[in-house]
């Protein structure tokens, strides 16, 4: 797992295409207009926030007696107008003016010829800022490659509490500045996602992390320690715009 949130933070990539041009967008595909509200917790703190998902909005209603969770919405930012990109079983919004830069090899991984094994997708999705210095992008990944059970999870929950999944989605050596449980409300009840910020190696992350029916859906946004100033509240809202559906 160290391996795959690396890649959040390798050397600039190359900018590719426009995001519009690639085949995989669907940008009409409806999405689920059930209503839905999330809640942020933290493991310092009972009181929660309640805000409208998945565009979150710094102006939803906030909870004047939660400092902590006021804080955390103050670093995020309404991405309703974003482009939505669609992928298998999750959503996310890309900040505008970055490109899809997913490598060829991964539009054709997961297929299967004669019988053969699927190659893995290193990435389900990945887009970059112009100069290839800020990249937000998306694993997914079986849930029993990220803690041994027998059971196929459900929840991110499954994987342990927000402290003990810590080891899974921060790197040794990492400064962890922020984690937070996020709660969806959804048609069968609420589904919890992880959001992890930490520096490593001149590198500052946003990361948010869910898992359905055993796989684990990660979105990682990541920029030079010295751009997160300016651009982390873009960066940290692209991360927890995504949605699994």
């Amino acid at each position: 797992m160290l391996t795959v949130l690396r890649s959040f933070s390798l050397h600039p990539p190359k900018p590719s295409q426009n995001l519009h041009s690639k085949p995989h967008f669907n940008p009409i595909l409806p999405i689920n207009s059930s209503r839905r509200f999330l809640i942020f917790t933290t493991t310092i703190s009972l009181s929660s926030l309640v805000l409208q998902w998945p565009e979150v909005s710094v102006s939803s209603g906030a909870n004047s007696s939660s400092s902590s969770s006021s804080s955390f919405l103050s670093g995020i930012a309404n991405t309703k107008s974003w482009f939505q990109f669609y992928g298998d079983g999750f959503a996310i919004r890309v900040p505008p003016e970055f490109e899809d830069i997913t490598e060829p090899e991964d539009y054709n991984a997961g297929l299967s010829l004669y019988g053969d094994k699927a190659k893995p997708k290193k990435f389900a999705a990945r887009f970059a800022s112009s100069d290839g210095s800020e990249v937000l992008s998306v694993v997914i990944r079986p849930s029993n490659q990220l803690k041994i059970t027998f059971l196929e999870a459900q929840d991110i929950t499954d994987l342990g509490s927000l402290k003990e999944a810590a080891k899974i989605f921060v790197p040794g050596g990492a400064t962890l500045y922020s984690a937070r449980t996020i709660k969806i409300k959804e048609d069968e009840g609420f589904r919890t996602y992880y959001f992890y910020e930490f520096g490593r190696d001149e590198q500052h992350v946003a990361l948010v992390a869910a898992v359905n029916s055993g796989k684990a859906i990660i979105a990682g946004a990541t920029a030079p320690q010295y751009k997160w100033d300016d651009d982390g509240v873009k960066l940290r809202s692209a991360a927890v715009s995504l949605t699994v559906l």
